[in-house]
């Protein structure tokens, strides 16, 4: 056991301990301050990607795109860019990217123009399908200018053979695969779209006469714009001036959305299934509690990923919830990057322990998720070195034991700690007194959905369960799946 610990610790050294979602896209119409509420929109959900960030207006007779490294607030201010950003429509993205060359290119919306006139497209989520279609589309005579499966969409759009743009948007749709958010711009039209299955985010909000479409409801309340509903899954909105259109070219099928938005990805205030995320994981907190066969002195969240379920865990068993751990809010990945000796200092660059709350004391430890581990293992350490007597690990949801395809940022199975050791050899490895997950059961009870009546909407599970509602086209063993991922997550968010 030993000696297959000292081996993971090696491989998982330098692994990203967390799973990452990868962009955030926001549309406004019919808006004379349409580039400014963008960049506000943006800022809201700036925690969905960190690395880049665009918008794309257009003023009735021609389109401005501006495009930046870094964050929305360091970027799109009155005096810098958005006054380059006329016109009364735009569209915004912020972007996350993993593998793959991070250059100025790959930032998105991208634009382009067509036979009909020029369209920009913001997206998020990944194309399962993608290097067949790109494949196909240079075989056919097309030029790529990035390495984003984004690309491939505005390719399919301005090949079509249709007539109308709106027909050419759902023709291209209708040959993509995956899960996946659009956000497109054209001339005096806002555009939006999501998979058939809803796997990715997409809601409607209404600001006077002013269509919205943002990936998460806190993007409307920084704007002050009133929240709609949800785009339908496998449903496209057209929204011109002040009239929305509904068109829904796929067959019905029933709604599976991604489990992580509620888990982690989700800003706590943003609302998901009548709820606020916060909520939901308050409850996953509740149903990891009932779960428990532990006692202990007190309960520490992960901060700040695993606060909520941790109140939850506490309030359900009456414990006392403390902050055994000090979180630094103001490390970026900026400072942590530029070299392995910053970077060996691990997680004491984010984190400190509490010293006076947690020593001589029995801990269980809350966090939403365990990826790779890593983090868990310097974190149950620097528990111990400051004096606790026990560290009982608690994750508010299940083993992740499968890898993503549809547009998070998540290691293949072999780098899941879960899906190649036991729960024993985890415990070991993180240094931890005990280890235990949330029950699949646990976790559906905790987000309202129940997976054993056909009934009620499935969620998109497949982390922990390996039901994938869109399989890959492009899947033709390890090597494909390999180049799959590195071509979708290069770029694409």
């Amino acid at each position: 056991m030993k000696k297959h610990i000292k081996i993971l610790k090696k491989k998982l050294k330098n692994f990203n301990p967390k799973l990452k979602e990868e962009c955030g896209i926001f549309g406004i119409s019919n808006n004379k301050d349409a580039a400014a509420l963008t960049a506000l929109g943006l800022h809201a959900l700036q925690h969905r990607g960190q690395e880049g960030c665009g918008i794309v207006t257009f003023d009735g007779k021609q389109y401005y795109s501006e495009k930046r490294f870094g964050l929305v607030g360091d970027n799109f201010n009155k005096e810098k860019v958005l006054k380059n950003l006329l016109g009364n429509y735009a569209i915004g993205h912020n972007r996350y990217s993993t593998t793959g060359e991070n250059t100025l290119r790959n930032i998105q919306p991208f634009f382009a123009d067509t036979n009909a006139g020029g369209i920009g497209v913001a997206h998020n989520g990944n194309l399962t399908n993608s290097i067949s279609l790109r494949n196909k589309l240079v075989k056919d005579g097309a030029i790529f200018y990035t390495t984003s499966d984004t690309e491939t969409i505005v390719q399919l759009i301005a090949k079509s053979k249709r007539v109308k743009k709106i027909d050419k948007i759902v023709d291209a749709i209708f040959q993509i695969q995956g899960g996946y958010a659009l956000v497109m711009l054209t001339q005096a039209s806002l555009i939006g779209a999501r998979d058939p299955f809803g796997i990715r985010p997409l809601i409607i909000g209404k600001l006077k006469n002013s269509y919205v479409l943002a990936s998460e409801t806190c993007a409307l309340d920084i704007i002050g714009a009133k929240f709609i509903r949800e785009v339908e899954n496998g449903e496209i909105v057209l929204i011109e001036k002040d009239q929305l259109k509904s068109i829904k070219p796929f067959p019905p099928k029933k709604i599976r959305p991604c489990v992580f938005e509620y888990i982690y990805f989700s800003r706590p205030d943003s609302i998901l299934n009548g709820k606020t995320a916060y909520e939901h994981r308050k409850n996953l907190g509740v149903e990891l509690a009932k779960e428990n066969d532990v006692n202990a002195d007190i309960i520490v969240p992960v901060p700040d990923s695993g606060n909520a379920a941790a109140l939850g865990f506490a309030q359900h068993l009456g414990k006392n919830f403390e902050l055994g751990l000090i979180r630094n809010h103001y490390v970026g990945r900026t400072f942590i990057e530029p070299s392995q000796k910053i970077r060996n200092l691990g997680v004491k660059l984010k984190l400190n322990a509490n010293q006076s709350t947690i020593k001589n004391k029995k801990i269980i430890l809350i966090d939403d998720s365990l990826v790779r581990g890593t983090t868990s293992h310097k974190i149950v350490k620097m528990l111990y070195d400051a004096g606790a007597k026990e560290v009982h690990v608690k994750i508010a949801c299940p083993e992740i034991k499968y890898p993503d395809f549809y547009g998070v940022d998540t290691p293949t199975k072999k780098e899941l700690l879960a899906a190649n050791n036991t729960n024993d050899e985890i415990c070991e490895y993180i240094g931890a007194k005990s280890l235990k997950f949330l029950s699949l059961e646990g976790m559906y009870k905790a987000i309202g959905f129940d997976k054993r009546n056909e009934n009620y909407p499935q969620l998109t599970d497949h982390y922990f369960t390996g039901d994938y509602p869109v399989k890959p086209i492009d899947e033709l063993g390890d090597s494909k799946i390999t180049q799959l991922s590195l071509l979708n997550t290069a770029s694409n968010n």
